[in-house]
């Protein structure tokens, strides 16, 4: 069965750094786009980054460029997003997605496997 599972959130004060990490299995992402999108309470679901397997691009939105990098790690089958310098306004939770035909990474409609997301809360 296929999952995605995220890991790693938690509560930290501004400033401070989490690494979350999205584990896969059941499924080869070789051709896949796997992102990180995040929703704060009463807020859509935003884009916060993606990993492009084919051509290995990287996309962030611009509130997190130069805070935040994705990568991934083919030994253990995830995709991790490294959160430093983070800020009240990071605050959401933070779920992996996946996509086998994601042409705009941005489109959450465009994802068809889905975690269950893992909460990340930043104190001032």
């Amino acid at each position: 069965q296929v999952q995605l599972v995220e890991s790693g959130g938690g509560s930290v004060q501004a400033g401070d750094s989490l690494t979350l990490s999205c584990a896969a299995s059941g499924r080869t992402f070789t051709r896949d786009v796997l992102g990180w999108f995040r929703q704060a309470p009463g807020k859509e679901r935003d884009f916060v980054a993606a990993y492009r397997w084919i051509g290995r691009s990287i996309y962030y939105r611009d509130s997190v460029k130069g805070r935040f990098t994705i990568s991934r790690d083919n030994d253990k089958n995830t995709v991790d997003l490294q959160m430093d310098n983070l800020k009240p306004e990071d605050t959401a939770v933070y779920y992996c997605a996946s996509g086998s035909a994601v042409k705009n990474v941005v489109d959450a409609s465009k994802y068809d496997l889905w975690g269950q997301g893992t909460q990340v809360t930043v104190s001032s």
